[in-house]
């Protein structure tokens, strides 16, 4: 006869997952409160963000010099002094050789687009000049159609780099204040918060800098990597303005997907333009190979370990920050998810109780006395006593 379900065992199990949904509810309703708010916040969260970037990647820097004895004001000045000029020497590094082969590039893109009206005129395709007048014609039509539209993406555009450069000035002024006071936050931070708040804060926070310091540290290690094979295989191919090119490419690993996607166009461009097509083709095959490498293999890598993620999870991170908040929520979506691991590591140890001690042995009393087989010998008692 099959064994029929106990109502009262029934009945608390669904209390215990009702209860459970409910809590869950609750999280899911707070953390989305909170995303909303953050939301609502971007305008100043975002400069500070950049800010707690920028100042892991000088920390070192400044931290050597205060252990030198400097005071903290000339530390923090000569650092952000020292990232300005580096900042500016890396755009000057990018912008004067192209400036200089300017008229180089200008003659190689006329030329390239001549051979491809060539190829084009020939079989299989057969275009002729009076085609592409036309379809130059009507392209011209759509953009005069179109005008308004252009007009609000200029508009646009040019409002999306003012508050670029407006969070670029926010975060480098953070910079400054972050290296010059930040030793002092932790202790400042432990004084305002009451109970256990004052010790489990400020553990968390000097932890979720570690990791964030440690994101940052691999992120430029694998820019690093990339810039480096992207570099060695354009100049295998003597293709111009490699040093800049690998600076490029090193500077827009800092910008998931569009970076590598804008730094692999203009290389892929440039050699089109001085070397030709077949040039272009296998530099659009290193570059398409090293991005692969870089996502599937040395990111994941590298980033795991520096991050205590493992690789998978660092993959399933990029994915959805994109598909949440595009750009922005890729770049942000790996040390999120580090930083929940910190903060979850840290409940689970504070939660988690403590091994039970397993008792020392007992020692015998001195004035015992010793039985007489077992001062005969070294074995051990007898469990059980046997009967006589």
């Amino acid at each position: 006869m099959p064994a029929s379900l106990s109502p009262t065992k029934t009945a608390a199990a669904l209390r215990t997952s009702a209860r459970v949904c409910v809590e869950l509810l609750l999280v899911l309703v707070t953390v989305s409160a909170a995303l909303w708010l953050l939301g609502r916040m971007w305008s100043v969260v975002w400069p500070l963000i950049v800010g707690l970037f920028l100042t892991t990647l000088t920390w070192p820097l400044a931290g050597f010099l205060r252990r030198r004895g400097w005071p903290p004001a000339l530390a923090a000045s000569v650092v952000t002094v020292a990232f300005l000029l580096a900042a500016t020497g890396i755009v000057a590094l990018i912008a004067v050789p192209v400036s200089s082969q300017s008229g180089e590039l200008a003659e190689g893109a006329v030329e390239g687009i001549q051979r491809v009206r060539e190829w084009a005129a020939g079989p299989p395709l057969n275009i002729g000049d009076d085609q592409i007048t036309s379809a130059f014609d009507t392209a011209v039509a759509q953009l005069q159609d179109g005008i308004g539209s252009m007009l609000t993406a200029v508009v646009t555009g040019v409002s999306t780099v003012v508050n670029g450069v407006v969070t670029a000035f926010l975060a480098l002024f953070l910079m400054f204040f972050f290296l010059k006071d930040g030793p002092r936050f932790l202790p400042w931070l432990s004084r305002q918060l009451p109970g256990r708040l004052a010790t489990d804060v400020p553990v968390v926070a000097a932890r979720s800098w570690e990791t964030l310091g440690a994101f940052v540290r691999s992120q430029a290690f694998v820019g690093l990597i990339d810039a480096v094979l992207i570099g060695v295989g354009l100049w295998i191919l003597d293709v111009p303005l490699v040093l800049p090119l690998a600076v490029l490419t090193f500077v827009s690993a800092f910008v998931p997907i569009v970076g590598a996607l804008f730094a692999g166009l203009v290389a892929v461009l440039i050699a089109l333009v001085s070397n030709g097509l077949t040039d272009a083709l296998i530099v659009l095959a290193i570059i398409v190979g090293v991005q692969q490498l870089e996502g599937n293999v040395f990111q994941p890598m590298i980033q795991s370990r520096g991050l205590g993620l493992h690789a998978a999870v660092v993959l399933l991170a990029v994915t959805l920050g994109g598909s949440l908040a595009g750009i922005v929520g890729s770049l942000l979506a790996v040390p999120a998810a580090a930083l929940i691991a910190v903060v979850w590591n840290y409940l689970r140890d504070q939660l988690t109780d403590p091994p039970a001690a397993t008792p020392p042995p007992a020692e015998p009393h001195p004035h015992a006395p010793t039985p007489p087989h077992a001062a005969a010998t070294d074995e051990p008692l007898p469990t059980t006593a046997t009967a006589p």
